[in-house]
């Protein structure tokens, strides 16, 4: 059991070191090969360097406060119109997320996804952070970096959980 799914923590301290950009063009690629509805890949991602912007969106959630010291902070948004299944865009933006979250650990760095929607003061103050146009919207907040933390995985298959219909 090798795979990013048994590895992926939530790492919540980085070192103070930048994320080169070609790692993180990786793991957006990663990111958009996620199944979506009626493939409507309804995502979009700002990609957050600035140190001030950092600090202003470890501020826009009471459970961001570990993005400040992140190398970067990926924001994924997705688009309002256009949608053939617009009704099913979060959850496409989840599997994007998740994909996200693999690849940052198979390139051995590490991150933590942060819930922004569908809390709408949340949602608002990314939008002001970042000045979002009209048409997207922020979705979650995923600060990473190379980490200054480790620890084993918790094991969380119940097989209680399973029931079999057969």
């Amino acid at each position: 059991m090798s795979s990013s799914i048994y590895h992926r923590i939530s790492v919540r301290k980085f070192e103070d070191k930048p994320v080169e950009k070609e790692l993180i063009l990786d793991i957006l690629r990663a990111g958009m090969q996620a199944p979506s509805a009626c493939n409507q890949q309804p995502w979009e991602f700002y990609v957050v360097t600035d140190r001030e912007k950092i600090r202003a969106l470890s501020k826009a959630s009471p459970y961001a406060g570990c993005a400040a010291r992140a190398a970067a902070v990926i924001v994924p948004v997705y688009r309002k119109e256009g949608l053939v299944c617009p009704e099913f865009a979060e959850i496409d933006l989840s599997i994007a997320q998740e994909n996200i979250w693999l690849r940052t650990d198979e390139l051995g760095l590490g991150g933590v996804w942060l819930a922004i929607a569908p809390e709408k003061d949340r949602m608002e103050n990314v939008r002001k952070i970042l000045a979002l146009p009209e048409n997207v919207e922020a979705f979650s907040l995923f600060p990473l970096g190379y980490p200054a933390e480790s620890h084993p995985q918790q094991d969380r298959y119940h097989e209680d959980r399973i029931h079999w219909v057969e």
